[in-house]
């Protein structure tokens, strides 16, 4: 079954419930049409796109969809718990769940040359998915969280973000719902399908997650104290009402210590640093300004509660000079 490559000049953009739903029926009679009776695989990672692409699918064709989600051990606080609970609690969904983290956190062991790190994330990343896919039995379909500005980065070749890279022997035919869609689009059909909005407001979050934000060679306890502080960052913003504000916050945790003092001591401990950014392109950025008395409490919150770190630290680097991530 040919899908367009190109989104029709008509096409009307999806900014209501009631468009979303009428694009809803439409999809679930397109999907149901392309599959019948057969079984479709996602790898689910808990983003807007894959999300919603389960979410809708589970709607068309309920059971018939195998969710795999892989847990690399990278993932924020709570994610993976999230996609569990949404997907197999509340939706029934069809879920595979891999806690993949010490095979990951094991082969990652050692290595900080970002662009290393990110091909052994990736590469296992497929590895794990294809395992797995090889277990499951009668799959003629693959689906995919395909959005237009992929089709358009692309020139209408997907070798993108999803899973991309499965062995040549795996040929499945794609499913791509929201091929069509801006993201924007695919928040408010997410919302129309019952998704919560922390999932479907969720950020952007790179492929190899926190893998590139705990810099340098990873080790678990910098790993632990980054997820923690990132929380907190997370928790804040969301009380402060700066959560819809600003485009892109996170902490970043380097490999390095500095001195401090606990309880009267010296005690060495990482840096947290806090990037707040906005886009509306991701090609430059500006910095958020953030009030003083926030950043103190996030620092006080920080310092006190995440085991091994002791300054907080924020960039105030606009892109360009600086890219968003720091890896």
């Amino acid at each position: 079954m040919d899908l367009p490559n190109k989104r029709p000049d008509d096409m009307v953009r999806i900014t209501t419930a009631e468009l979303a739903n009428k694009f809803i029926e439409e999809q679930i009679a397109l999907v149901k049409q392309q599959v019948g009776d057969k079984k479709v695989l996602l790898a689910l990672s808990g983003g807007v796109d894959s999300s919603v692409v389960a979410a809708l699918l589970i709607k068309a064709i309920g059971k018939q969809l195998v969710c795999v989600h892989v847990n690399h051990g990278l993932m924020r606080k709570g994610e993976s718990e999230q996609v569990v609970e949404v997907f197999k609690n509340q939706l029934d969904a069809n879920l595979v769940y891999i806690d993949a983290t010490d095979r990951f956190l094991d082969l990652l062991k050692d290595v900080a040359e970002p662009e290393k790190k990110r091909k052994i994330i990736g590469g296992e990343f497929i590895k794990v998915f294809d395992e797995e896919a090889r277990k499951l039995e009668g799959i003629s379909f693959l689906a995919q969280g395909t959005i237009y500005p992929d089709i358009l980065e692309s020139d209408g070749v997907k070798a993108h973000h999803n899973v991309g890279g499965l062995p040549e022997d795996m040929q499945f035919e794609l499913v791509e719902p929201v091929r069509l869609l801006y993201k924007d689009e695919v928040r408010v059909v997410g919302k129309a399908l019952g998704l919560p909005v922390s999932m479907v407001e969720r950020q952007p979050f790179p492929g190899p997650g926190l893998g590139v934000r705990c810099l340098g060679a990873i080790t678990r306890d910098r790993l632990h104290a980054l997820r923690e502080a990132d929380a907190i960052l997370r928790e804040e913003f969301d009380s402060a009402g700066l959560a819809g504000k600003v485009w892109q916050y996170f902490i970043s945790v380097p490999d390095f210590k500095s001195v401090g003092v606990k309880n009267d001591k010296r005690y060495e401990g990482w840096p947290a640093i806090i990037r707040a950014v906005n886009t509306t392109d991701a090609m430059t950025a500006t910095i958020e300004e953030i009030p003083y008395a926030l950043l103190h409490k996030i620092t006080a919150r920080i310092t006190s509660e995440v085991e091994g770190i002791n300054r907080v630290v924020y960039d105030l680097t606009p892109k360009p000079v600086g890219t968003i991530e720091w890896e």
